[in-house]
Order: structure tokens, then C-alpha cells, then sequence
């Protein structure tokens, strides 16, 4: 762009914006900041949208502070600019205050700042959640999870900082995803239709649904979203089966568990079924009598370091490598198939497992359910699979102790620390490398299937352990 036509091109955008002080010459590159608006985002109101008009500018961020507040100025992450335009979040805002905000556009020949905008912040739903929480010394960021009818994030004191309120709850789950998103799989009054996943950005919009293929439903336990748009999830696949060999019925409804993984086109490029690679037998025959078989009750994805599948099946008291180039099945961890040795137990292996999650490279972390019956408790592992050992590396519970039937998560934070969720019992709590406790939520925040601590709200889950 000329000198001349730059300097046109200002005119025009500042007399469109109502300023009307001469200003100074461009620089060839120069940003130019055109008219900017700050709108209340209708889902959460403790979050706003920026509207920005710019030239010669690739990216820009919004300092905002409360209104009348010297000396508490943040500033958002910048986005890229499509076309002239930028549309900026900005988020984790207090309610009911009034703010400020400053557009910075950013471009090669240096930055430039709009005008001052002002909003006030709406008051809380009156039917949100609420949460105290603390300790002596919690990772830096934030924790997410489901509550009732909404998925929340809250700070490392319980204030909530961002939410989304679903009509029927976000389903057992809302997680960030490695792709920078959040996801859940609500569910709908009608209880046989399918559900599927829905991705979320950082705003609360929805952006995608994530199905199953082949018609199956999706089930509500894991998701893991990857960069380039594809997905792996697991899916519900219901056959009917003769179980009378096994004290069952002969016409039982028998429910496994498929693992898929769909392309970014939507097309399907992986599947596995425990009907090719398990028996029947596997679960144990006093949870075969019923018209319904809840067979294996797959409960977690995680990818190992080597790019092989990890799945837990929580009827079936095992976690299984899967190979995700032939299918085959790797090892069986735990349960009547078990391949390996467990070394350092004090009693049996764990049992009825929740949110098994990769350390790191043949290490393992996993909310062991009932393996003690009085006492559930978060457990590190470390694996040898030349070997066929599963060394018990740590093990520690809540304090006082409790006993979660089902739901529950563990996830392996830096420094050798974890965050544990005690599903049923309503226990959240971030233990160091040895055991002890550096931050819960305070009271019972009710029934948390899974918590997952983030580092941005901005890019949730991005750079973030699962």
C-alpha cells in the first residue's frame, strides 16, 4: 500500500468511527485501528466479546480492567485478524462490574490502541453452582468439570470463571480437549435417540458434533479431540446373544464397547471390537443373568507414548493396549484376563477403575474404585510389558477416606502430582509426589465423573495433561 492511500484509508476509517482530530501520518505498515464494539456474550456473562476493524494489522488482544480500579490492567491473548476484522474473548471476568477495554492491533510496522469501550457484567444464574476451594500451594490455572446442569471452570479459591448451562447437563462429562476446546456429550429427553458429542470454543459456541459411525451411540466417558479435526470416542454396540451356557438368557441383550476413530472428514478410519477379540466369559457370570448385559463398560481413552491405544473396561476390571495399526490386541491388564504380574500391592489389584491416563512412558495413573473394598485411591504404576510386571509406585486416598462405586478420574500433573476426583463422593484434590494433599474443593461440589486441571481459559486443554 502507497503512503498516499494509506493515509486515505485512515481518513476513511477514522471518520467512520466519529473521530475527528487530524491524525498523525501512517507508516507504509503501520496498524490502523478502526471502529471497535464490546458486546455481553448471552451464554456467560462473566465473559465478552470484542469486535475489532483494522488495517495493515495480523493479529489483536484487548487490555480490559474494571472500570474506576487503578493498577489492574490484563491483557487477553491476541487472535489472528481474517480479512479487516477481529473478534476477541475476553474472559473470566467478575459479575455484575463495570469494565473497560482497549483494543491493541498488532501488525509489522508496530501496534496501535483503540479507543476506551466500557460494559457492565451481568449477574450470576441464580441456579449456577458454587464452590470454595484451597490449599498450600495448587498448580497455577484452573479446573474443569460438570455440575448439575452446567460445565464449569473454576480458579484455584472455587470462584467460577467461566460457564455454559446446558437445557438437560452436559452428561457425566465436560472436558477441555487438546485442540484448544471443550467438549461434552449432552443428553436429550429421548432416551433412544443418539447423542452425540458436541466441541465447544472458548466463547460457548458450538462448533461441531462428534458422532459415532455406523449409527451406534456414542458414549458419554472420553473423547479425545485431535488437531487436525479427527477424533477418537468410544461407542455403544448392542447384540443380542444366547447366554444360557453361562447361567444367562438366550436371547440377552449383550452391550460391548467399540473404540473408532473418525478423520477430520468424518469418515471412519479405525475401529475395534470386543466382540472380535474378547468372550462373553470374560465378565464374571453373576452379571450375566439379567435381559441386559452391560458387558465391558468402557470408561477411558488414553494414546500411549508409542501412539497404541489405551482403553479401560470397568465391568471387566482390566485396561487393554490395543495396536492402532492392526487391531490387535497388545496386553490385558487387571481382570480374569490378566497378563501381567503386579509387584508391591499390599492387597489385590485394583478393580472397577475410572480415568486411566498415561504418565509417562510405561507409567500409569487410575482411580482405583474397589480394589479396596473400604477405600478408594489413586494409584501410579509403573509397567513393564517386556517383563509383564505392573509395579505399584504410589497409592494414596482421600482423607477421611471414602468408597466411590463408580465415576472418578486421576490425572498426572507436572512435578509428579495428580488431581484426583472421587466421583459419587464429591471429593476434588491435587496431591504432591508423596501423597499429600495441596488443594480441594472444599464441602461436596456434588457428583464429579471427571476434574481436569487447565492452564488457559483461552486455549482450554491446549498444552494441558488429560
Amino acid at each position: 500500500m502507497s503512503f498516499r492511500i494509506a493515509i486515505v484509508a485512515l481518513i476513511a476509517v477514522m471518520s467512520a468511527s466519529c473521530v475527528t482530530d487530524s491524525p498523525a501520518p501512517l507508516l507504509p505498515d503501520e496498524p490502523a485501528m478502526g471502529a471497535s464494539t464490546v458486546r455481553a456474550n448471552p451464554g456467560n456473562v462473566i465473559s465478552a466479546i470484542v469486535l475489532v476493524r483494522v488495517q495493515n494489522a495480523d493479529s489483536v488482544a484487548v487490555q480490559f480492567r474494571v472500570a474506576d480500579v487503578a493498577a489492574n490492567d490484563s491483557t487477553t491473548p491476541a487472535v489472528l485478524v481474517v480479512g479487516d476484522s477481529a473478534v476477541v474473548p475476553v474472559l473470566g471476568l467478575l459479575p455484575a462490574r463495570r469494565y473497560s477495554f482497549r483494543p491493541i492491533a498488532y501488525g509489522p510496522g508496530g501496534s496501535a490502541t483503540g479507543e476506551e469501550l466500557e460494559l457492565t457484567t451481568g449477574d450470576l444464574p441464580g441456579d449456577l453452582p458454587a464452590f470454595t476451594a484451597g490449599g498450600v500451594d495448587p498448580t497455577p490455572g484452573y479446573v474443569v468439570f460438570a455440575s448439575g446442569k452446567y460445565g464449569i471452570v473454576i480458579d484455584n479459591k472455587g470462584r467460577v470463571v467461566w460457564y455454559l448451562r446446558f437445557e438437560n447437563g452436559p452428561g457425566l462429562n465436560f472436558m477441555a480437549q487438546p485442540n484448544g476446546r471443550y467438549a461434552a456429550r449432552p443428553q436429550t429427553p429421548d432416551p433412544d435417540d443418539i447423542e452425540p458429542w458436541i466441541e465447544m470454543d472458548a466463547l460457548g459456541n458450538v462448533t461441531r458434533s462428534l458422532g459415532c459411525a455406523l449409527g451406534l451411540q456414542p458414549r458419554p466417558h472420553d473423547l479425545i479431540s485431535e488437531m487436525d479435526g479427527g477424533y477418537w470416542l468410544m461407542c455403544d454396540d448392542t447384540r443380542t446373544m444366547d447366554l444360557t451356557v453361562h447361567g444367562g438368557r438366550a436371547n440377552a441383550r449383550v452391550t460391548g464397547t467399540n473404540v473408532q476413530h473418525i478423520g477430520p472428514d468424518g469418515s471412519l478410519k479405525f475401529q475395534w471390537s470386543p466382540f472380535d477379540h474378547f468372550s462373553v466369559s470374560d465378565l464374571p457370570a453373576s452379571e450375566m443373568s439379567g435381559a441386559a448385559v452391560n458387558w465391558t463398560h468402557g470408561n477411558a481413552l488414553e494414546m500411549d507414548v508409542d501412539g497404541n491405544l489405551l482403553v479401560s473396561f470397568r465391568n471387566l476390571g482390566e485396561i487393554t493396549k490395543v495396536s492402532v495399526s492392526s487391531g490387535a490386541v497388545m496386553w490385558r491388564l487387571g481382570g480374569s484376563r490378566n497378563q501381567f504380574t503386579f509387584m508391591n500391592l499390599s492387597g489385590v489389584a485394583f478393580s472397577r477403575q475410572h480415568g486411566v491416563r498415561v504418565k509417562s512412558a510405561g507409567q500409569l495413573v487410575l482411580l482405583d474404585n474397589t480394589g479396596d473394598p473400604n477405600e478408594s485411591r489413586s494409584e501410579w504404576y509403573s509397567i513393564d510389558e517386556n517383563a509383564r510386571t505392573a509395579r505399584l509406585m504410589l497409592s494414596y486416598g482421600s482423607v477421611p477416606r471414602v468408597v466411590t462405586q463408580i465415576g472418578g478420574s486421576v490425572q498426572a500433573l507436572a512435578g509428579g502430582r495428580t488431581l484426583a476426583s472421587f466421583g459419587t463422593e464429591g471429593r476434588v484434590e491435587e496431591y504432591d509426589s508423596s501423597g499429600q494433599i495441596m488443594w480441594r474443593i472444599e464441602g461436596n461440589p456434588g457428583y464429579v465423573f471427571r476434574a481436569q486441571r487447565i492452564r488457559s481459559l483461552y486455549a482450554p486443554g491446549m498444552g494441558s495433561s488429560r
